[in-house]
């Protein structure tokens, strides 16, 4: 299996010290695993290393000889703005580095013999740099006409502006190294998402999804991290977990929102460390995997109330997709019935049957709590029942009525107060006459002028709003 390792930007530091230079560069290699480093003893020499190479960073020492680092840092601020500057010094003073900061420093680092400064240093700016280039790729894609890899979201239907829009997205955060939390109503399609994000990744690693729901922390750890022989009573033989088996690929775990603190930890030292430790085992390895997550609870209610996680709600929300329920996509509602009537056809073997025309009217006024995946249960059922001629809106009519979930308001009439399905009302109270045919008017229009549709909004019989409509016309 083929592993793709993440290629850091060059280095550049700065010392007149050779002792001091050659100590960062066996840190920053051993410890933080970069290898493209540059060292640069000469203060002169640094405009030119630039000018003639590619830099991603530079860690400056101030008190140099020929150019000091206070006089070098406003005009490397100057002239490569988009490269960020260390300054990296003995000097422990405030006064110091206030003066570096205003010059234009990205960060102030006291030289010391522990390791952790530097190296923590290091990782911020270049995770900095890296939020920094995905900005660009995610404006660009957002603002640019279509998508460069539609192909990736073929089991994605939607002519919707607002799913189009977060379809780019995906596309733009694809290649990031980052999590991303994917949330949604139940049935909106999360896992399609987190697929498409495989395939725009182009790895040739696998595709290994977890449902963590249910497990408590020991199921957890030995589901993702594996255990080795001997590790508790019953492992005869070590066996690697979820995060080892999709190594160079995608590791997507489903309702995250129900992991428990002990295992929130656990998720928390593997997205931020990058390592694992195996059950029984006092040996990490390095996760080599893309992870995803996905719930369709709010995490940031969650975490007000204490329950998840303040730094792992943070660190999963990076890249955040929210999949839209289907009513907020109803123009979507055509492509969707079609694409269900053929899927159902072929796989119950029948002849695609032929809609009728007021059938997507009718699923307009449904509020759809089970969304894609309750359309898709209520047209495979209608198509199990056909027999011959236009397909029957009677079980789709039997199916909202059994889950008594019709609209109650739309964007053009919300309702105010806290309860979604209360009335508004104006200050000045209109006569119930007033209000029932108010209450008509906006079930016809809801229904697109189908007095069945209508009615059965209303809870009357056609023959019953044929009648007053007669007698108040529209």
């Amino acid at each position: 299996m083929k592993t793709v390792l993440k290629k850091h930007p060059t280095l550049l530091l700065v010392d007149d010290e050779p002792l001091w230079l050659r100590a960062m560069r066996r840190t920053l290699e051993r410890v933080g695993g970069y290898s493209q480093i540059i060292e640069c003893q000469d203060s002169r020499k640094v405009l030119d290393i630039l000018e003639t190479q590619e830099v991603g960073l530079v860690l400056l020492d101030l008190t140099m000889p020929y150019i000091s680092g206070e006089e070098l840092l406003p005009r490397l601020v100057e002239q490569y703005p988009n490269i960020p500057v260390v300054v990296n010094t003995a000097l422990n003073q405030v006064d110091t580095a206030v003066s570096c900061m205003r010059l234009g420093a990205f960060d102030f680092l006291v030289k010391t013999s522990e390791e952790g400064p530097l190296i923590a240093c290091v990782q911020r700016v270049l995770r900095f740099l890296e939020l920094q280039g995905e900005n660009r790729l995610l404006q660009k894609k957002i603002l640019g006409e279509g998508m460069s890899h539609p192909e990736a979201f073929a089991e994605i239907l939607t002519v919707n502006p607002r799913m189009l829009g977060i379809l780019r997205y995906i596309e733009a955060v694809a290649q990031s190294s980052q999590p991303v939390l994917i949330t949604g109503e139940s049935g909106v399609g999360k896992e399609l998402v987190a697929r498409a994000v495989h395939r725009l990744r182009k790895s040739e690693g696998p595709w290994v999804a977890v449902n963590v729901a249910g497990l408590d922390d020991n199921m957890f750890a030995d589901t993702l991290f594996g255990h080795v022989r001997g590790a508790f009573t019953g492992a005869d033989q070590m066996r690697s977990g979820m995060v080892e088996q999709a190594a160079g690929g995608t590791l997507f775990l489903d309702e995250i929102g129900d992991l428990s603190s002990a295992s929130q930890v656990k998720l928390l030292r593997l997205l931020q460390e990058g390592e694992y430790l195996p059950v029984g085992s006092d040996r990490t390895k390095r996760c080599r995997a893309r992870i995803l997550v996905a719930t369709n609870l709010d995490l940031s209610l969650l975490q007000q109330q204490g329950t998840f996680r303040k730094d792992l709600y943070y660190r999963l929300c990076a890249h955040h997709v929210h999949v839209l329920p289907l009513r907020e996509r109803r123009d979507d509602l055509p492509i969707l019935v079609n694409h269900f009537l053929e899927e159902a056809a072929a796989s119950l073997g029948k002849r695609r049957p032929t809609p009728p025309p007021e059938l997507v009217t009718l699923l307009g006024t449904y509020s759809f709590p089970g969304n894609v995946r309750e359309l898709r249960a209520m047209v495979f059922d209608a198509v199990s029942q056909h027999e011959a001629g236009i397909l029957s809106m009677g079980t789709f009519k039997k199916a909202m009525g059994d889950n008594d979930s019709h609209e109650t308001s739309t964007p053009s009439a919300s309702p105010i107060g806290s309860d979604p399905s209360s009335l508004s009302f104006p200050e000045r109270l209109p006569t119930i006459e007033n209000a029932v045919n108010q209450l008509v008017d906006e079930a016809v229009r809801r229904s697109q002028g189908n007095q069945g549709i209508a009615a059965g909004m209303l809870g009357i019989s056609r023959q019953a709003l044929s009648k007053r409509l007669k007698k108040n016309p529209l």
